[in-house]
């Protein structure tokens, strides 16, 4: 095999490996609710959000012919649903949540509606159909910096999830050098923010970790 091949090949199982473990964090989420039959402390927007962004990238990818798209967003739909369903039935007031979704899945179906009735030329759908995907992954990756303020005035990290952190900044990165190498600036440039908000997180978590939570933790001891 030649020696681009190999570092394709290498770039395509990083992103593969990284991203199916950034959805794999939320395993976690699944055994609490499934052990203590509740919801409490587990969120469902970052599961909703990120299935409907998982649906949007496998239609880019498969209207690309992209088999890692396809795979990836594929598998990420799937876990996603999973998690989305528990959640449900364990949530005690499900009307708001049913609600949120049926406005996702509503405002998805249109999308699809438009990119798939309405533009039929085929290099008009991927540019338009990126476009969107973009917007919403950066939407995505910038959402947890909306407890930024809650972070710092509480002077702990107790919100933020290390693991996940670590995930996504590997996912962003391999994500980032994938488009790169594609010379596809929809996949590329929406992961530019998802390795500065890691970065931040970070700095948070190193900032922070000196914070009451661990304080706390050391006179428990």
């Amino acid at each position: 095999m030649e020696p681009g091949g190999v570092a394709d090949s290498l770039l395509s199982g990083a992103c593969v490996l990284f991203t199916l473990a950034m959805y794999s964090t939320g395993l976690s989420d699944l055994r609490h609710m499934r052990m203590t039959r509740s919801v409490d402390n587990v969120q469902f927007l970052p599961f909703l959000t990120t299935d409907i962004n998982n649906l949007s990238w496998l239609s880019y990818g498969a209207l690309k012919g992209d088999g890692i798209l396809i795979f990836v967003n594929a598998t990420g739909a799937v876990l996603q649903t999973l998690y989305i369903l528990v959640y449900v039935h364990y949530c005690p007031r499900k009307r708001p949540v049913l609600l949120q979704t049926a406005t996702l899945v509503g405002v998805l179906l249109l999308g699809f509606g438009y990119f798939w009735l309405l533009v039929p030329n085929l290099e008009t759908q991927l540019q338009q159909l990126g476009l969107f995907c973009s917007g919403f992954t950066i939407s995505m990756y910038l959402s947890p910096l909306a407890d930024l303020a809650k972070i710092i005035q509480m002077k702990s990290t107790q919100r933020l999830s290390f693991p996940l952190t670590i995930a996504t900044l590997l996912t962003s990165a391999s994500w980032t050098l994938y488009g790169f190498q594609l010379g596809d600036p929809y996949i590329m440039v929406p992961n530019l923010p998802g390795i500065l908000t890691s970065l931040v997180r970070l700095w948070l978590f190193w900032k922070y970790s000196q914070g009451p939570d661990r304080n706390y933790q050391l006179l428990q001891t």
